[in-house]
């Protein structure tokens, strides 16, 4: 043997281990991300859960508006893109209110809010389910159904808005 081909096989040795070390690197550093991240990227397949941290009914005077206001709590957090689906009964009756949000980033905290409603009655249970929908399959992976009870009838807000505009001038008489 040669001093150049001791010296070749030497290197070659070298980066034959190089190469073994970087690929098992590498394959590390992916199962470290799939342990750490599957979680996140499978999340409907873990069933999260979806627990109620309040809501109820938002009376507001000013403009002489009542709504529904929920905040749920979501663990793992809700997955970029899930659609957040909120069915709200109606208290004047007909068909539920359904309001439709998509989650932007990873959410662990919902909060949704109804369009106005008409017909609280005081001590009566109105019932709010709010699932979270694949949005590829179309299908629901997460569900949180309750009620809320009013303490008061919407009779007590004005007739009109007591309030106009952003700065809460005082609306023109009739």
């Amino acid at each position: 043997m040669t001093a150049a081909a001791l010296h070749y096989d030497a290197f070659g040795s070298l980066k034959r281990t190089g190469t073994a070390l970087g690929v098992a690197a590498i394959l590390g550093l992916g199962l470290l991300v799939a342990v750490n991240e599957g979680p996140r990227w499978f999340a409907h397949e873990t069933a999260p859960a979806l627990a109620l941290e309040g809501g109820g009914f938002l009376f507001n005077y000013r403009i002489a508006e009542v709504s529904y206001g929920l905040v749920a709590q979501a663990k793992p957090p809700v997955p970029d893109g899930t659609l957040i689906e909120a069915q709200f009964a109606n208290p004047a009756g007909g068909p539920a209110l359904v309001v439709t949000n998509t989650a932007h980033g990873d959410l662990s905290k919902i909060v949704v809010r109804s369009p106005p409603v008409h017909g609280v009655k005081a001590g009566v249970p109105y019932d709010v389910t709010v699932r979270l929908i694949d949005p590829r399959t179309k299908e629901a992976f997460a569900t949180l159904e309750t009620s809320f009870k009013s303490d008061l009838d919407d009779t007590v807000m004005p007739a009109r808005p007591l309030t106009v505009g952003p700065g809460y001038q005082r609306p023109p008489e009739p």
